[in-house]
């Protein structure tokens, strides 16, 4: 008797969730997701908590001066124009102020997490085509994930912003470039980048990021012949007009001879070694490859590639390494100088992880490091940031609240002045506490320029003797009310006047 067997289809049992996310499968396919998860780990977890620090009130000042009195083309910090640096980050402070209703560290802080976002978005979108869907998020997490970006990018500074620009510049450029385009579709989204990088920061440093990649590919590519077309004329127009649009009008109402030694001084201290320091220098290149970290120690990994291919990859390679040594070798450079070659060096580390058949060079053994390798040790690189952000935001900075520096003093002005009463500062230069005070501010450069109604009134400890004595009240009297000695050990006087 023949029996005959139905032959049952066989599943292949699910593989545990654990594993497929360590798939390159799963992460092209959720390269938007885990880049937002990312991002939204890093660079939110208490972003408004502590009180601003270094240079950030040079950036926020300006910006509440701007919608104080309307004068968007003019930055200033207190009373006196402030033209060391161009006023895009001015710009985007007060927008974000305007659009929020809210004038604290979080919403100041805002646009330099969104600038990296953009970034991050940019590599999983517009690179897709030429670095792949894995090769693409990869590009993004060295983006987020690098110790650079989570320094400055969390912070109201100048770096995150047109670093970010930079960055936009060449991603649009390299994936038109890869893509076949020509004309003004290879040059004029990224002019616009570099534009406003330049009214981010002013001349040079970016473009000598952009243009070191982008010379190199070209060369490599013999097309160097592209950089004097005239769609690449035209983007050079773009860039510098963009920056001569503010630079020119601003230059001539105001002191055109101070504004010009001023950016006179910004470009040649940094090439005549003003202040140079031999043991400070000779560190740049150690201290700017720190910046690269925790990526670091996976650009020693090779593959095996067509000869064609090895030699783009190598010469973007070049085109990075050039602009990053020249900077770091100026007399007067800093390690920071050289941060807008992340964006470059990503799609770099994008290139290079998008293979399958990586391997260690023969000097370290030659050993395969295989898909899941790479995958493993990714996932363990970016989580371990995004815990040990999220534990900095839960453990550290609560503790870091308790010893603020600069908000204490505007707490001693809050006790004397009434929120609702105008306070005026002689010029008081730089403090980044006034930030703080709760009652509106309006600068003054003289004493003799306050108004007869002035109810209260901060100097400087050099004006504490002309203050006591001006008979700009007769017959009243101005008198001492508070004395202030803030954490750079500098002395400011609040005074009132009681015409009571």
């Amino acid at each position: 008797m023949d029996v005959t067997i139905a032959s049952m289809p066989v599943t292949e049992p699910k593989r545990p969730q654990w594993r497929e996310l360590l798939t390159s499968h799963f992460w092209a396919r959720r390269r938007l997701h885990l880049v937002l998860l990312v991002w939204a780990a890093i660079y939110l977890p208490a972003l408004g908590s502590l009180e601003i620090k270094g240079e950030e009130g040079r950036r926020i000042l300006p910006a509440v001066t701007m919608l104080q009195t309307g004068n968007f083309l003019v930055p200033y910090v207190g009373s006196e124009p402030y033209f060391r640096k161009p006023p895009l980050v001015n710009w985007l402070i007060a927008a974000s102020f305007k659009a929020t209703g809210l004038r604290n560290e979080w919403t100041a802080r805002l646009p330099s997490v969104i600038c990296v976002l953009a970034v991050a978005i940019a590599f999983v979108t517009v690179s897709c085509s030429a670095l792949g869907g894995i090769g693409s998020l990869f590009a993004a997490l060295v983006w987020l994930a690098n110790f650079a970006m989570i320094e400055k990018g969390r912070l109201i500074e100048i770096e995150a912003l047109y670093v970010s620009l930079t960055a936009l510049a060449f991603i649009f450029w390299m994936a038109a470039y890869r893509s076949g385009k020509n004309g003004l579709r290879l040059w004029l989204l990224p002019a616009i980048f570099l534009g406003l990088g330049l009214l981010a920061k002013g001349p040079l440093p970016h473009l000598l990021f952009f243009y070191g990649p982008v010379i190199a590919v070209l060369w490599s590519d013999r097309k160097i012949s592209l950089l004097l077309t005239r769609a690449h004329l035209i983007a050079l127009v773009v860039i510098f007009g963009l920056f001569a649009a503010w630079a020119v009008p601003a230059f001539l109402l105001s002191n055109s001879t101070r504004v010009a030694r001023v950016w006179s001084q910004q470009f040649s201290g940094r090439v005549s070694g003003q202040g140079f320091q031999f043991g400070s220098w000779i560190m740049n290149i150690p201290r700017s490859l720190v910046y690269f970290l925790p990526w670091l120690p996976l650009a020693l990994l090779q593959v095996d590639q067509a000869d064609k291919t090895r030699r783009a990859h190598r010469a973007l390679l070049v085109g990075i390494l050039v602009p990053f040594i020249a900077t770091n070798l100026l007399p007067a450079g800093l390690p920071r100088f050289s941060m807008p070659a992340l964006g470059p060096a990503a799609w770099w580390f994008g290139e290079l992880l998008s293979h399958n058949d990586l391997h260690w060079p023969a000097w370290l053994g030659g050993r395969n490091f295989s898909e899941s390798s790479r995958n493993r040790v990714a996932t363990w690189l970016v989580a371990t940031i995004c815990l040990a952000l999220l534990g900095y935001a839960c453990v550290v900075v609560p503790r870091l609240q308790s010893h603020d520096k600069i908000r204490k003093h505007a707490r001693q002005i809050d006790a004397v002045v009434p929120s609702n009463v105008l306070l005026y500062a002689v010029d008081p230069q730089y403090q980044p506490y006034l930030l703080y005070v709760r009652a509106p501010i309006r600068y003054v450069r003289r004493i003799n320029e306050l108004p007869p109604d002035t109810k209260f009134f901060l100097v400087q400890s050099r004006h504490e003797m002309e203050a006591e004595t001006t008979d700009h009240w007769r017959p009243y009297r101005p008198q001492l009310v508070l004395r202030i000695r803030d954490y750079r050990n500098q002395e400011a006087i609040l005074f009132t006047i009681n015409s009571g």
